[in-house]
């Protein structure tokens, strides 16, 4: 019998609905005591683990020590970023303008959670969506239906053990979990907050219903010749190996300056890296192995996603150290469609390219992203810090880091100036409705109240400074 998703996907909805309007009428205290509560049951070391090594079982991807540590880094930080803040009732005054501003709730959220992040990601934005009062529906990817079940009983428990509606977190049921199930959820809640694959997202953004979506990710950093590379590549590598790269913000491609590019790819080998070089057979068996039906498409090799690097080249068949931590495959031809290198790996492989200066690399930086990741992240190692703010000021992204580790930094880290998140806005680059870090703020309506402030028209004079143009 035909499952009927939009009667199923209704009900939970209906169920929904009628907690948020018992959530409706918390105040700041009620709000933040819940907050905090939820950050705290779900970071306690032993249920961390039990979730982490829970979805690396069920899902066949990441390390489990790794997914312990994205809890805690997320979970933890994201109720740091919401602690103190008012989200109830008037929440900004400026009394200068007489203007005053209300947060009110959105309602119910429908929250698309990425297998890659099964652990963290609901936990982040289910308390994000409770710090605004709404209600949140988890619609997890098939691979973590099961933990998405265990993590979203835990927070149910910790709200009826404070007296709140439990249907104020509600997962979908794994044997409902599906594309078509995903899809009636987006048209009938009220916002949705998408972290996936890039169809999954576009999906939202079509579902007809308010969407915070993000983009592809595709990350490229430099290595300039001031750069300290025994630094770099200790980052890199940490960065790129974390959860056997299952964050769309690993560096995908390094794009070296010649002057230092023999010496850095012999500390990146020195320090467990395997080198495939431009003319080397070997480069041909990892293309095969990361896209099988290239060149009829370039759909990545799902059995090589989050796996370890020395599983990938088990996979394409090279003669890696059976310790290998990151492969790393010359690519120094063009962009594009022929040289997929230049793409999205999802896996502890990275594409490297020689220039010959900062311009050049700059510009081959620009060409990546043209190809995949535009508006998402990239970074630079260096001792110039006028080369990352020229990127900032040039580069087509919403993220640049100078001289940190691209995946434990871009949605925030202790470290780090950015925000927490499970969901980095790539700006209309990425085809996305936010440049930012998505955190609880995106899921409040606010009214905006004004009174008479006295204040006249400028003159002419005032306001053009006396000048005529």
């Amino acid at each position: 019998m035909a499952i009927d998703y939009a009667k199923y996907v209704s009900e939970l909805v209906a169920r929904a609905r009628a907690a948020q309007e018992v959530a409706e009428g918390y105040d700041q205290a009620r709000v933040d005591e819940l907050t905090a509560a939820i950050a705290y049951c779900t970071t306690r070391p032993e249920w961390a683990q039990q979730a982490a090594e829970m979805l690396v079982e069920e899902s066949g991807m990441g390390i489990a020590a790794n997914k312990v540590g994205k809890i805690y880094t997320k979970v933890k930080g994201g109720y740091r970023d919401m602690k103190g803040c008012k989200s109830v009732g008037l929440v900004a005054s400026d009394e200068a303008n007489k203007l005053y501003t209300y947060a009110k709730p959105m309602g119910v959220i429908g929250a698309i959670i990425p297998v890659t992040n099964g652990e963290a990601t609901p936990i982040f934005k289910a308390n994000a969506a409770i710090k605004g009062r709404n209600a949140i529906i988890l619609a997890p990817h098939p691979k973590a239906a099961k933990t998405n079940m265990f993590v979203t009983a835990k927070i149910r428990e910790t709200l009826k053990k404070y007296g709140a509606p439990e249907d104020l977190v509600i997962p979908i049921e794994p044997e409902y979990v599906s594309i078509e199930c995903s899809g009636e959820l987006m048209k009938q809640v009220d916002f949705v907050m998408a972290t996936g694959g890039t169809p999954m997202v576009r999906a939202a953004y079509s579902s007809g219903t308010p969407t915070i979506g993000v983009g592809t990710g595709n990350v490229v950093s430099i290595i300039d010749e001031t750069a300290d590379l025994e630094q770099a590549a200790d980052l890199i590598i940490a960065s790129k190996t974390f959860d056997h790269a299952t964050s769309c913000s690993t560096e995908n491609n390094l794009v070296i300056v010649d002057a230092v590019y023999d010496k850095f790819m012999e500390i990146m080998v020195a320090k467990g890296c395997y080198l495939v070089k431009e003319d080397s057979p070997e480069k041909e068996k990892m293309l095969k192995a990361l896209w099988p039906n290239t060149p009829n498409d370039h759909v990545l090799n799902r059995h090589i996603v989050a796996q370890s690097a020395a599983k990938i080249a088990e996979i394409a068949g090279i003669n890696a150290p059976k310790d290998v931590k990151l492969i790393l495959v010359e690519e120094n031809g063009g962009y594009g469609n022929e040289y997929p290198l230049t793409g999205e790996k999802l896996s502890p492989v990275s594409g490297v390219r020689r220039v010959k200066d900062f311009d050049a690399a700059f510009k081959a930086l620009e060409n990546i992203l043209d190809y995949q990741g535009l508006g998402h992240s990239c970074g630079i190692h260096t001792k110039l810090e006028e080369r990352a703010r020229y990127m900032a000021e040039h580069v087509k992204t919403t993220k640049v880091i100078m001289n940190m580790a691209q995946s434990l930094v871009n949605s925030g880290a202790w470290h780090c100036g950015f925000p927490m998140s499970m969901t980095l806005g790539c700006g209309t680059w990425g085809h996305n409705s936010i440049s930012h870090n998505a955190n609880w703020h995106d899921l409040l309506n606010f009214t905006y109240l004004a009174f008479p402030n006295g204040q006249t028209a400028p003159t002419d004079e005032d306001l053009f400074d006396g000048k005529t143009y």
